[in-house]
């Protein structure tokens, strides 16, 4: 039997400015749209120092063997899908890092499945692997959705972190959330069409979430992405790319150290870098957990302090390239 609900957030009000959007003209529904769009980045930036705290969080929990678990329905779950899809190629994720639990599963990605997204239990169920050094981050652009709800209670149960993602300020479940972040999109063009400015707010926050926990994790130096996996033509073109940039190599020179690698990027760069050999290069970031930056300094190619006399002395006697940029911040 199916059942009602009366949902209250801001994603469900009627736009007072766009009433007669279906009287309009093509460019003026497109400016519209577009007028409304551009209030999605300023809402997220309202959000970023709880969304910092969330990244910090999520990099202790990974570094101690801990796993994100995405929850979400509809738009939401979605895009959850969409962002843990994408860090094995842009960052060689390891597979299970980033865990994507969407509501009626693969066949609701097409199309809606009815009413999976008010299973409470279901979500209890998806998240019965989670385990206390996890962290789950519902998206709910309502901030109610009893899926995302149910998966919450249960991560909370089993002390895992706990964040919600949603377009509203006043969500239903952020008393099971250890961080919220709530982006005020205010009302949608179409009403209550959250695949538009809530979705856009939470596309936005996913890329800044995994992209800052992946360069804090190591997993670029300076803003390239020395993980990349290149399962393409354009990506294999990148690579090559990427180390000629990275290092100031030509292309002949990139090519050697990448066959010399076995095609890896990393000790490729390392090699380059800090003028050491392959086997060299692996071990510097292997004992540094994959991190180039610390691999470098490891070896001497990038000295994280003045040098002493000696570790000078010791450094000159390698053919060490200069660097246009050294890597600062956390080297992960």
């Amino acid at each position: 039997m199916s059942t009602e609900a009366t949902v209250i957030a801001p994603t469900e009000e009627r736009h007072p400015g766009t009433v007669g959007i279906d009287a309009l003209g093509t460019l003026d529904v497109l400016r519209l749209v577009n007028a409304e769009d551009a209030l999605v980045a300023p809402a997220v930036a309202e959000v970023l120092p709880a969304l910092a705290a969330l990244v910090d969080a999520t990099v202790d929990a990974l570094r101690a063997g801990g796993t994100v678990h995405y929850v979400g329905a509809g738009t939401s779950g979605r895009l959850a899908v969409l962002d843990a899809a994408e860090l094995l190629p842009t960052f060689n994720a390891p597979p299970g890092l980033f865990v994507a639990h969407h509501a009626g599963g693969p066949e609701a990605l097409l199309r809606a499945v009815e009413n999976v997204e008010d299973d409470a239990d279901r979500g209890r169920a998806d998240l019965d692997v989670v385990g206390g050094g996890d962290v789950v981050v519902g998206l709910t652009a309502s901030g109610r959705t009893p899926f995302v709800g149910g998966a919450l209670a249960m991560a909370r149960e089993r002390g895992a972190v706990t964040a919600l993602i949603t377009a509203n300020p006043h969500p239903e479940l952020a008393v099971l959330a250890d961080h919220l972040l709530a982006v005020d999109t205010g009302p949608e063009v179409i009403t209550g069409s959250t695949r538009l400015k809530a979705g856009t707010a939470q596309k936005l926050v996913l890329n800044a979430f995994s992209t800052a926990v992946m360069i804090r994790l190591g997993r670029t130096w300076s803003n390239l992405m020395v993980d990349v996996v290149a399962t393409n033509a354009k990506l294999r073109g990148r690579v090559v790319r990427i180390l000629r940039e990275a290092s100031g190599a030509d292309e002949t020179e990139a090519r050697a150290a990448l066959e010399a690698t076995g095609g890896e990027l990393k000790p490729a760069l390392v090699l380059l870098l800090a003028g050491v050999d392959a086997a060299t290069a692996r071990a510097a970031l292997a004992a540094q957990d994959g991190s180039v930056a610390r691999a470098l300094t490891a070896v001497g190619g990038v000295p994280a302090a003045p040098a002493s006399a000696a570790a000078s002395a010791a450094a000159a006697s390698r053919t060490i390239r200069p660097l246009a940029h050294v890597p600062t911040g956390d080297l992960a």
